[in-house]
């Protein structure tokens, strides 16, 4: 097919892109952005993209980069056929319907997988793909309440508290991309595809992580701690002259914090010398460090507690953070310039670095039905059958 891959990670492989919303772009976007192929089909319409925003938005912007995109009608049986003709070559297709949709539009795992035995189909769902709940819609705030996340995050005694973050979406989006990485490695032995799913849900439960080991394995039940740690003492916010920090030292790291604030006294005192101490007497401990770090500034703090080698950081807005030195260093943030909009575009880079393969963003969303033309052309079809589908509305082209 016509493409040009912007890393050698994932050269010649081709990922075909049903997915929208969040989750399921954002595993998208990881093979996008590592070069692989990835074809995004959309409906034939140049519009909105459901409540993400404008196509010219920061979110869509974010999602959709380094991909091609297929104006294309998927209830039609012409589009469907297309869609096949697609999976014939793909090594992956990706979606996040509602689990029944994709059997309704009869373009599931098991009829894909009948055209190429080859196909790694990924879906993401907000329950799973079977069960009472399955058929429910769910998003990411839903998700963090159902599993557990709600209650374990925000003060005591204030109610529940969603993360800023949508973790859930983002979260699973990377499990299925790893799932889909552990298929296409598995297939090199079998020559066998396979379906991979996830849930929102799911992978709430997996991010809770240590939370949720402790009810399993001990029905110790965690709580709200603010913005303390739920097991270490004292890890949390300090306020400064001009600000708040983290502070974050393990129990090793005891003695070195009591030097860094000046409290030696305090490393050998039973009330304070350890974990469970430390647990047990944590709102007076709080208060002493509380009423010492307020005398100086967040910056003085922080250096203060590395010359110790105690864990700190600040507590930024977000544009504090592009603005930190080490973070600028990291490269992250990355532009790329944006024909459609007729300026440069920031958006967030990959988190990953590799000794050989390089990755970037090299092309700005497309619109829909950028690459409608050379796709169709790429699967045999020919100008007049093109001008015949575009005609009857069932795909978009930017021939116009």
């Amino acid at each position: 097919m016509t493409f040009k891959a912007i890393s050698s990670a994932l050269t010649g492989l081709v990922v075909v892109d049903l997915t929208g919303a969040r989750s399921g772009p954002t595993t998208a976007r990881q093979f996008a952005d590592w070069g692989a192929d990835v074809i995004r089909i959309e409906r034939p319409v140049d519009s909105l993209e459901g409540d993400l925003g404008k196509r010219h938005g920061p979110d869509f912007q974010n999602l959709h980069r380094n991909k091609r995109s297929l104006g294309l009608d998927l209830k039609s049986a012409e589009g469907r056929e297309i869609f096949f003709k697609l999976v014939e070559r793909a090594d992956v297709v990706l979606e996040n319907f509602r689990p029944d949709v994709k059997t309704r539009l009869g373009i599931d795992y098991e009829a894909a997988s009948k055209v190429n035995p080859r196909i790694v189909y990924g879906s993401i769902s907000g329950f799973g793909q079977d069960g009472p709940y399955a058929d429910r819609p769910g998003l990411d705030q839903i998700a963090q309440g159902m599993g557990g996340h709600m209650m374990i995050t925000g003060e005591p005694g204030r109610g529940p508290m969603r993360s800023g973050a949508a973790i859930n979406d983002v979260f699973s989006g990377i499990l299925l991309a790893n799932g889909v990485m552990n298929a296409l490695f598995e297939r090199e032995r079998s020559g066998r595809g396979q379906w991979i799913h996830t849930s929102l849900v799911e992978a709430q439960i997996f991010l809770l992580d240590f939370q949720s080991a402790r009810w399993t394995m001990e029905r110790d039940l965690p709580v709200q701690e603010g913005n303390n740690h739920a097991t270490l003492t004292p890890m949390g916010v300090f306020k400064t002259t001009d600000g708040y920090i983290n502070i974050a030292p393990m129990p090793a790291g005891w003695s070195k914090c009591c030097k860094a604030l000046g409290l030696d006294h305090l490393a050998a005192d039973p009330d304070y010398a350890t974990q469970e101490a430390r647990r047990a007497n944590r709102p007076k401990l709080l208060e002493i460090i509380s009423a010492i770090t307020i005398q100086d500034t967040s910056a003085h703090w922080i250096d203060t507690f590395n010359k110790h080698g105690v864990p700190c950081g600040p507590i930024n807005r977000v544009d504090q953070t592009f603005a930190d030195p080490q973070v600028q260093h990291l490269g992250i943030a990355q532009t790329v310039y944006s024909p459609a909009m007729g300026r440069d575009l920031t958006l967030i880079g990959q988190p990953l670095h590799m000794s050989r393969s390089t990755t970037c963003i090299a092309e700005p969303a497309p619109e829909c039905g950028a690459h409608t033309v050379e796709i169709l052309r790429d699967l045999g079809y020919t100008d007049a059958q093109i001008d015949t589908l575009e005609q009857r509305g069932l795909i978009l082209t930017r021939r116009k």
